[in-house]
């Protein structure tokens, strides 16, 4: 079903979007980003949208530069395990980073029903 809805969504997204995030940063391709989250597993600490969890922190929303980033990756000071550039080339964390950025804010706290109602 996955694998169906994930056909169905890139015929529909047309052109592939590439970004250029922060000067000195590579281009990054958003779609790339989105498989490889999951198939490095970022997923698993981070959740599917980089909403955060027990493990991860919230990547969404947050204002983190290309520099930063790669820095984070390659000697996080955490509980997160360092990725070399064999590991996850430049180019994938271009993609990866480009697909972080180009996620929409989440909804406001009042424009949800069942959250808009508790006191």
């Amino acid at each position: 079903m996955r694998f169906v809805l994930m056909i169905v969504m890139l015929a529909f997204a047309g052109s592939v979007q590439l970004h250029a995030q922060a000067p000195g940063a590579p281009a990054g391709n958003v779609e790339n980003g989105k498989k490889l989250f999951v198939n490095r597993a970022c997923f698993q600490c981070h959740g599917y949208v980089g909403q955060g969890g027990q493990a991860g922190a919230r990547l969404t929303q947050r204002n983190f530069s290309w520099n930063y980033f790669v820095s984070y990756i390659r000697k996080p000071s955490g509980q997160m395990v360092p990725y070399t550039a064999k590991v996850l080339p430049e180019q994938e964390v271009a993609d990866i980073y480009a697909w972080i950025k180009s996620l929409p804010p989440p909804p406001a706290v009042n424009t949800i029903p069942a959250l808009k109602d508790l006191k």
